[in-house]
């Protein structure tokens, strides 16, 4: 076996941060490491795999610690030996250890022996005292015993009788009362499953080569645009009336190409990506810096280089006469989409921009791996507010809809809410025991189209929970636990009635927002990086670890 390289090692690391949940550590390293350069293909390589490397190599030393000088392992002398001491010390150390060990049992084993042979005896000498004692207590015991189940057996054949006289009765007078009891139709069976959404019921959507990472339907028509890491976005036009094999036509797609040639490019990776309020152009981020904004009809109209990272977040303010952006490199960039010119590039952060959010056309916030989260205005070259309280990196921020608080959660497992108009948080939320990865505001309350329904939060966390928030009283409405695998997206539907989220463990869930329960389940083949609705609330879209996009009818 030859020896594993650097590359190799480097890729072990890079999953084993990816599955334990460090997804912007496991970022960092692919990004300085190069790992999308390596050659590697991930798709081979086993869940778990560096742990499993490192447990064969302890194995495999304790074994050859425990052999004798013939090289031949004597099974029943095997003597454990605790993971710090195999790492720290040779086989010859390891082996003199195992020795003084096996000395210390054999010295255990005898003495153990001497004491047994004692305790045999007094044993033995207490048994034949007390043999007759037992024999006479169990005879009492029977002859009771028999005593007990003879008058239970009367008393049962009593019961037996009078339930017959009853049954009998009741039997005649459903007869006499039911004009169907001589023949008719029998009650319809109701399944358990009526909840599943079946494979035949959803359109899949195939052609990504890479894991899917981002979905977003436009606000205007059927388009569905996806982001991928195979260097490319798509736009697919999904065709009205229902999803699945019933389907009147297969969905058209654009294929956005970020990269030139053949071959694709890892460093070109889509991130993130998001359509402008009147569903005519889409900005996608991507590993190599720029930001792109292509038409519907998948025609690249623009390429905006300024940033020296990759970019995490991309969103266009309400009126669309600004684009806004947050990268690797620390800064957030402001483009005027007249020019598509940086209108601003605002350097406040000391640590990756992981996302940003606007707040109304001028004003916005970003959030950094370095625990901060500024509050930015166009034209200020000072940040208008600063919100510190997070112990580690803040995952996602978002404005309610009115733009007066904001959520924000972050990888100390707390979500907070904060409000322009003082400095320490309004809420702090912590009842999930793991990362917080996303969160979202549901489309109710003041100023949004369902004024009459009261505002919540939801979060969702590595914990595999979702949380409900209260935000008036701020109290935990609802604790959703039907995830079994970190969950990495949630959506309202339009009229705030109904929740979509989606999980590692493959799993599509729809819930009663008023109820806090499951009424609808999708089981993909992989995981499950983002979920949204269309603008009607009647199509929900799932993007997975597989390659594919998955779309489903939603009816109640």
């Amino acid at each position: 076996m030859g020896a594993i390289t650097s590359a190799e090692l480097n890729f072990l690391v890079f999953r084993y941060l990816q599955e334990s949940g460090f997804v912007h550590a496991a970022f960092t390293l692919g990004y300085e490491a190069g790992i999308h350069k390596g050659g590697i293909d991930g798709n081979i390589v086993p869940p778990g795999a560096l742990i499993t490397i490192v447990q064969k190599g302890l194995q495999y030393i304790e074994l050859e610690a425990n052999t004798d000088e013939n090289d031949q392992e004597v099974e029943k002398d095997f003597a454990l030996l605790e993971p710090l001491e195999i790492i720290t010390k040779d086989v010859e150390e390891l082996q003199q250890i195992v020795k003084k060990r096996k000395r210390g049992r054999l010295q255990i084993d005898c003495d153990k022996d001497k004491g047994k042979a004692k305790e045999c005896i007094e044993e033995h000498e207490h048994r034949l005292g007390g043999e007759r004692e037992r024999e006479r207590h169990d005879k009492e015991k029977d002859q009771e015993m028999e005593r007990d189940r003879t008058e239970r057996d009367k008393v049962q054949e009593k019961e037996k009788e009078r339930e017959k006289q009853h049954t009998d009765h009741i039997d005649k007078v459903k007869h006499e009362e039911d004009p169907l009891a001589s023949g008719g139709p029998k009650p319809m069976d109701v399944s358990t499953t009526s909840h599943e959404i079946f494979s035949a019921d959803v359109t899949v959507l195939e052609g990504h080569s890479s894991e899917v990472f981002a979905c977003a339907w436009s606000p205007a028509g059927s388009l569905l645009a996806s982001g991928s890491g195979d260097s490319t976005a798509r736009i697919w036009t999904i065709p009205d009336g229902p999803c699945g094999s019933i389907q009147s036509s297969p969905a058209s797609v654009h294929v956005l190409k970020h990269f030139k040639g053949r071959t694709n490019e890892k460093s070109k990776d889509v991130t993130t990506l998001d359509w402008n309020g009147e569903g005519t152009l889409l900005a996608t981020g991507s590993y190599d810096g720029q930001a792109r904004i292509w038409s519907r009809d998948g025609e690249l109209k623009q390429t905006l280089f300024k940033h020296k990272g990759p970019i995490f977040s991309l969103k266009w303010n309400r009126k669309g006469d600004f684009l806004l952006s947050g990268s690797v490199d620390k800064t957030a960039i402001v483009w005027d989409t007249k020019t598509w010119e940086c209108k601003q590039q605002f350097e406040f952060h000391s640590a990756p921009t992981l996302d940003v959010d606007w707040r109304n056309n001028n004003s916005f916030a970003t959030c950094s791996t370095d625990n901060m989260i500024y509050v930015c205005k166009i034209g200020d070259p000072r940040p208008v507010k600063t919100f510190s309280g997070h112990q580690s990196e803040v995952n996602a921020i978002k404005w309610d809809p009115t733009g007066s608080l904001l959520a924000s959660c972050s990888d100390d497992w707390t979500a907070k809410i904060w409000s322009v108009k003082q400095d320490k948080c309004v809420y702090d939320f912590k009842e999930h025991t793991k990362e917080i990865y996303t969160i979202r505001w549901s489309p109710t309350g003041p100023g949004t189209n369902n004024p009459n329904q009261q505002l919540l939060l939801a979060s969702a966390s590595f914990d595999s929970s979702i949380k409900l928030w209260e935000v008036e009283q701020g109290h935990l409405l609802y604790s959703l636990a039907g995830h079994r695998q970190p969950v990495y997206s949630v959506a309202f539907s339009p009229d705030g009635e109904y929740l979509a989220s989606g999980s590692l463990d493959q799993s599509l869930h729809i819930w009663s927002v008023k109820e806090g329960r499951i009424l609808k389940t999708f089981r993909g083949s992989g995981g499950i990086f983002e979920v949204c609705w269309n603008k009607e609330g009647s199509k929900i879209a799932a993007c997975f670890s597989n390659n594919t996009v998955c779309v489903m009818d939603f009816r109640m």
